[in-house]
């Protein structure tokens, strides 16, 4: 349904601004009303990333008066495949900062704020304070949940957006007008069950889709034009090209939106969503490795059997050497291949996967079994220090 604009207009748009927004101007839904709103508009960029990047510059290039920024990551050349705000010469540099120039290349006449830290349940209310509306890219669960749970308590509309391989998904949560992401998802995935962009993969370009919807559902928000996504959730496949809308209602339950929530305040995110299992967490208490520690039994010529709980495709890319590949869906079935005479040592890329995987291997009555802290990432920059990083 229609909501009201958010966001009231500006006094007034001076020569630069009407030559430089005519497009929009010459819209009747947008026209002079509209584009005041947007200049008006204190808009905050949780992450300058995959969606960051297209968001912020649409954003930029649409005439938000505002943009926030917090990120305090810097940028890795990875990241180039699909942030495309950043350069190769802003690698190293604080995306928060690279995202900043880019804007002003875009638009100087929008005002930047950088919020160069880690967001978390210590600042988030503080810094969302600030702005009229939030639009979410991150790339992790805690994350999510605080960002949702900040924006109910505030009472602020965000819009959300998730990106996996060929995948992609958005809503616009708003508790005043329809459901939280607690109405979507009331509890986050078993930790390891979903990986990560940086375990699993993003087309680059799907950023580009997804970012794209967000920030068009941000200027009906804050301009009060059409119907934006509240009540919908937007799922793009992009290897079948087709969009789909799914109803989400407001759920009464709910822990943080509903008639009796049972989360009034902010909690602790990471202990919530968890990132390895309490059974693997367990396993892995005196069962775990470094690589330093793997490399010193290898050098020794200590017997092991090291087996790589990545995906084929990660395998093909750096290994460690004669190590044998067992996908973590595959490992059930063929724990039969694993030996009894020899210690069983598991890596992935980061030691997530690997934690779970250990926790399988000693139900299943290996005992002496062990597991990589850090995985290969930590073997190619601790021990060899120059193979690829993915």
């Amino acid at each position: 349904m229609p909501l009201p604009p958010l966001v009231a207009p500006a006094a007034e748009l001076t020569p630069n601004e009407i030559r430089r927004y005519s497009r929009h101007l010459i819209i009747p839904d947008v026209a002079m009303d509209g584009q005041k709103r947007l200049k008006n508009a204190k808009v905050l960029c949780v992450g300058a990333g995959g969606l960051g990047s297209p968001a912020l510059m649409y954003l930029a290039a649409a005439g938000v008066g505002t943009l926030g920024i917090v990120d305090f990551d810097v940028v890795d050349e990875s990241n180039l495949q699909r942030q495309v705000i950043h350069g190769q010469s802003d690698v190293g540099r604080s995306k928060a900062e690279s995202a900043k120039a880019s804007v002003a290349e875009i638009n100087p006449l929008v005002k930047v704020n950088l919020h160069l830290e880690r967001l978390d349940a210590s600042n988030v209310m503080e810094i969302f304070s600030g702005y009229d509306l939030i639009v979410d890219g991150t790339d992790n669960f805690a994350t999510r949940y605080l960002v949702n749970d900040a924006c109910v308590l505030l009472n602020k509309p965000y819009v959300w957006g998730s990106i996996y391989r060929f995948d992609g998904q958005a809503s616009v949560f708003w508790s005043e007008h329809g459901p939280c992401y607690r109405c979507l998802y009331p509890e986050p995935p078993p930790p390891g069950m979903v990986p990560s962009c940086a375990e699993g993969g993003v087309l680059g370009v799907l950023c580009a889709s997804i970012g794209s919807i967000q920030v068009n559902e941000a200027i009906k928000v804050i301009t009060g034009i059409g119907e934006p996504i509240v009540g919908r959730l937007m799922i793009y496949d992009a290897l079948e090209m087709t969009y789909r809308s799914v109803k989400v209602r407001k759920d009464p339950e709910c822990a943080i939106c509903g008639k009796n929530p049972t989360i009034t305040e902010l909690i602790d995110y990471e202990a919530f969503c968890g990132v390895v299992s309490d059974e693997a967490s367990q396993a892995a208490s005196g069962s775990t490795i470094t690589a330093g520690e793997l490399n010193a039994m290898r050098q020794r010529g200590e017997e092991m059997y090291l087996v790589d709980v990545r995906e084929p495709a990660e395998y093909e890319i750096v290994r460690i050497e004669g190590s044998v590949l067992i996908p973590p869906r595959e490992l059930p079935s063929r724990l039969s291949e694993l030996p009894q005479d020899k210690q069983v040592v598991l890596y992935c890329k980061t030691g997530v996967r690997s934690a779970e995987a250990l926790a399988l291997l000693k139900n299943a009555g290996f005992a002496d079994a062990k597991h990589v802290q850090g995985g290969v990432t930590a073997w190619q920059t601790q021990v060899l220090g120059d193979e690829p990083l993915y």
